[in-house]
């Protein structure tokens, strides 16, 4: 049985036919933030990502490197995992798909699957792009090309297993309408609900060993493997079987992804779990697209950017604040160092930097008496709560970032540098703290720097939080 007091939050597993880039570490520390969130809130959480390994991409991808797909996708694998430890992230399970316990569970989805009529074989014919490892249907191309490859997608027909979708469409149709699937923000939600109403088409789950030999074979028929969806999707649930946490932590309370696949995960991903009896996710929370000056990163158009640069010249915390605060979540955004400097420096090291400078060697200098914080009382907490509740992680940072300026008007009104007012410095040096808590899933290291420096019992300046960058 689930606890109440749990909470359990997946972001998409990554496909490793590239290195990562700065648009993964997106949904991750997103991720990252309200696992922490809510871990600061006492919930017992469980924090869930991982990798994609198998397909007709990664095989190409390791022809072309010259490595078979299992030393290909172990070295891209790894560079993921190093990415997220750069990044300060939470994660309780990494799971990879190429994993023997996660390949033995799906095996066994596919087979009770098989069991029970929801597979039979066919025949699939469809336009098919590469490029996404998704089928197209005309209204998806422009021009006749995919929008994000702009290729061709070829028309393909063979043999293959396929999921009976179709029987699912108006039991998925009732529960999104009424909310027991939550799908976030609305207008995505009026999306996925007028691509159901349009009818939905049974999916080959299968392709022949023949085309594509790198992945999980069907218990049922040798001659097929698996394609991507359950063997892909099934990782939320074999992330948890793996660490004996499905019991107690599914179904999901979020899954996180970009809008390029919500349509697979609001469709597809409900209907198996339908299928095998399973409670369906509580939310689904689809984040914009990013853009490096106006075009979305990918790494096929290769302008795909790279985290270790960015956390080697701003630092972790810079890159992590940045990523949440400058795109309101939900929405699209655009990637700019320029303005990743300019809120490195105003932000961080002028505004909060500033603050904790100048209160630490006030404290340091005169002392601190413990009175009741009129100051705190500005904080708006309740606020802060339902924003968090509703993920608008942007607007969380501007409330903090707002009592942080209050902090620094009352530094200058009450002048403690003049008057030597210990209460005044102990109602500062108190507000300090509760902002490094709210901060904490954000900017994990700094904020455990300042509430290390502002609860011991004689607070001295450190060295400066963020050096300016030029």
């Amino acid at each position: 049985m689930a606890s109440k007091n749990k909470f359990y939050v997946t972001t998409p597993i990554y496909y490793v036919n590239a290195s990562p880039h700065v648009g993964h570490l997106y949904t991750t520390i997103a991720a990252d933030i309200i696992s922490r969130w809510n871990r600061l809130s006492g919930k017992d959480v469980f924090f869930l990502t991982g990798t994609d390994e198998h397909g007709q991409k990664v095989q190409e991808a390791a022809e072309k490197a010259g490595k078979t797909p299992k030393q290909f996708v172990d070295k891209i694998a790894k560079e993921f995992q190093d990415a997220f430890k750069l990044l300060n992230i939470s994660n309780d399970n990494f799971l990879r798909t190429t994993n023997p316990f996660h390949e033995k569970e799906v095996q066994k989805v596919l087979q009770e699957l098989y069991d029970k009529k929801h597979i039979y074989k066919g025949f699939y014919e469809a336009l098919y792009c590469i490029g996404c490892e998704q089928y197209k249907t005309e209204s998806d191309l422009v021009d006749g090309k995919c929008p994000l490859h702009k290729t061709t997608p070829e028309l393909r027909k063979e043999e293959a297993y396929l999921f009976r979708l179709s029987a699912f469409q108006n039991q998925l149709l009732k529960l999104i309408k009424a909310g027991t699937y939550k799908i976030l923000p609305e207008i995505r939600k009026k999306e996925i609900i007028s691509f159901i109403e349009s009818g939905l088409k049974d999916i080959s789950i299968s392709r022949l060993k023949e085309k594509v030999s790198w992945g999980i074979p069907l218990p049922f028929d040798k001659n097929h493997t698996c394609f991507v969806w359950v063997d892909a999707f099934w990782n939320y649930i074999t992330g948890l079987k793996e660490k004996n946490a499905f019991k107690k932590f599914w179904p999901a309370d979020v899954q996180l992804m970009a809008k390029d696949i919500i349509r697979v995960h609001a469709t597809i991903w409900p209907a198996l779990l339908l299928a095998t009896r399973n409670k369906l996710p509580k939310t689904l929370f689809v984040h914009g697209y990013f853009t490096i000056n106006g075009q979305k990163i990918s790494k096929s158009l290769g302008n795909a950017i790279s985290p270790v640069y960015f956390v080697n010249r701003y630092g972790t915390d810079s890159l992590r604040y940045f990523l949440a605060r400058n795109i309101p979540f939900g929405e699209d955004g655009d990637f700019s160092e320029k303005v990743l400097a300019e809120r490195h420096n105003n932000e961080l090291a002028d505004k909060l930097g500033n603050l904790v400078s100048r209160v630490s060697a006030l404290a340091e200098k005169y002392g601190t008496e413990k009175c009741k914080n009129k100051l705190l009382a500005k904080l708006n907490t309740k606020k802060i709560e339902k924003l968090f509740s509703d993920y608008e992680l942007d607007k969380v940072l501007n409330e903090i970032f707002a009592f942080i300026d209050l902090c620094n008007e009352h530094v200058q009104n009450k002048k403690p540098w003049e008057t030597h007012d210990k209460k005044v410095l102990y109602e500062l040096a108190d507000s300090i703290k509760a902002i490094a808590e709210l901060l904490w899933p954000f900017i994990p290291e700094t904020a455990e720097k300042i509430k290390k420096q502002f609860s011991a019992k004689n607070i001295k300046k450190e060295e400066i939080l963020f050096r300016k960058i030029e």
